[in-house]
């Protein structure tokens, strides 16, 4: 086993160094005497590295340790490509139920099909598909190309609820895991609630299944995504409280109806908020999602919110970033009171 003698003074910033650049192996402890520290490595250090740092290098052995190996070390190991391209590997995925979807950066672009049977077994993953560009479009579909794999439908269980889908046709973020959380955690008894963006069953499914609603409805304009919102309905046993609706949220009926109301959408929310207002009673909550670059936030949300509102009377309870959609750019939700 090759050895780095590091002494004690350098030893760790020189540590710290040896790891960033990969070479410490993480199997075997790292030992000291009186006068030295010994890092256990991978590989020779180029002599660049050992005069640069100014460590020496010898033969010797280390105690192993209990060590779990990580899936990404894992999935370095089991690939078959060069070794100066495995730096290159993703190091993040999404698992969704029996399909992990991965991005694949343009050094791998020719070795995509190589590498993804590693992902799958690695992962424990059915079918491995790579996320080509954002979700586009009013309908939300995704841009993805299987990788390994025939079967892009799979159900996600998650917080307690069961989620089908089609990766390959429809969107599922798991970036908006603590929003799902916090309306888990709402007290919704005896309410009526409006999902003006339904999808699957993002927010709807968390509402009814742990937040006692008293009744949703849900409306969704995406064909496929209703469908699988219907199956995910009875998948969960909600079909008492969850009402489908296919069709545009504009189209709608009723006017102040909705003690609560869920706007989980992104980039063209602010032009439904009209709407939202019109179906929501007094006293009652609208959870308005939309995303801004943060330079103009929040004074262009409060300015939406105003147009919006007309005569009625409201207040901000809450506002929190979900995940950053780009650089300068949030997915934001803010909570509306609306008081009169």
């Amino acid at each position: 086993m090759i050895l780095a003698k590091i002494p004690k003074n350098d030893g760790e910033y020189i540590r710290k160094k040896l790891f960033k650049l990969g070479l410490v192996r993480k199997d075997y402890k790292i030992f000291e005497n009186e006068d030295f520290i010994y890092l256990p490595l991978r590989e020779l250090p180029d002599d660049e590295v050992i005069l640069q740092y100014g460590f020496t290098v010898e033969n010797g052995s280390a105690e192993d340790r209990s060590y779990r190996k990580t899936p990404q070390e894992l999935i370095a190991e089991d690939v078959d490509i060069d070794e100066k391209l495995k730096a290159f590997l993703p190091q993040k995925w999404e698992k969704l139920g029996s399909v992990a979807i991965i991005k694949i950066p343009e050094e791998l672009e020719d070795l995509r099909f190589k590498i993804a049977p590693s992902y799958a077994k690695i992962l424990g993953a059915e079918c491995i598909v790579r996320e080509r560009s954002h979700i586009s479009g009013i309908q939300r579909i995704p841009d993805v190309e299987i990788l390994y794999g025939t079967n892009t439908e799979t159900v996600h269980f998650e917080n307690g609820i069961y989620y089908k889908l089609d990766v390959s046709k429809l969107m599922f973020s798991s970036g908006n895991i603590d929003e799902k959380l916090r309306m888990s955690s709402l007290d919704c008894t005896g309410e009526t609630i409006v999902d003006m963006f339904a999808g699957i069953g993002y927010f709807t499914l968390p509402l009814a299944v742990h937040a006692n609603a008293h009744k949703i409805i849900a409306c969704e304009i995406n064909p496929v995504s209703y469908n699988y919102l219907n199956e995910n309905i009875l998948l969960n046993n909600v079909q008492d409280i969850v009402y489908p609706i296919l069709g545009d949220n504009n189209n709608l009926e009723g006017s102040r109806i909705a003690d609560r109301i869920i706007m989980g959408y992104v980039h063209t929310t602010h032009q439904h908020l009209r709407k939202a207002f019109d179906l929501i009673k007094t006293g009652g909550i609208i959870h308005y999602h939309d995303t801004y670059p943060l330079e103009i936030f929040p004074e262009a949300a409060l300015e939406n919110i105003k147009k919006a509102a007309g005569s009625r009377k409201y207040s901000i309870s809450h506002i929190r970033e979900v995940k950053s959609y780009s650089p300068g750019v949030s997915h934001m939700v803010m909570d509306i009171t609306v008081e009169q």
